[in-house]
């Protein structure tokens, strides 16, 4: 199973949105345990600060157990309505257009001639 793709992960795995910051992994997954064997639950953090960001993966052991887990968006976790959806692949290149634009910004006000 160590040599599984990226995508064959992701479509065993559900997006939760809205996630308390108080949630603990071990609270995520009794949340979606009815649903079917859970692998793995991850809560996104901010790399810099370290609080979490308020999202989180679950990824279940089969990809059937996606579609009982898509019956929990818009239900109650820790008193706020979280969002449950398919976990999309990330696709190489994607998502790293806009990197870098806006460095050398101001250097064109050299040699104005005052």
């Amino acid at each position: 199973m160590e040599d599984e793709t990226p995508a064959a992960v992701d479509a065993r795995s559900v997006y939760i949105g809205n996630v308390d910051y108080g949630a603990t992994p071990e609270e995520i997954q009794a949340h979606f345990q009815a649903c079917g064997t859970i692998n793995r639950v991850t809560i996104l953090c901010d790399k810099f600060t370290g609080h979490p960001k308020g999202f989180a993966y679950v990824e279940f052991a089969d990809p059937s157990i996606v579609q009982n887990a898509l019956v929990l968006n818009e239900s109650s976790f820790r008193g706020r309505i979280i969002t449950v959806k398919e976990k999309r692949t990330n696709v190489p290149g994607m998502g790293a257009r806009g990197r870098g634009r806006g460095r050398g910004r101001g250097r064109g006000f050299r040699g104005r001639g005052r």
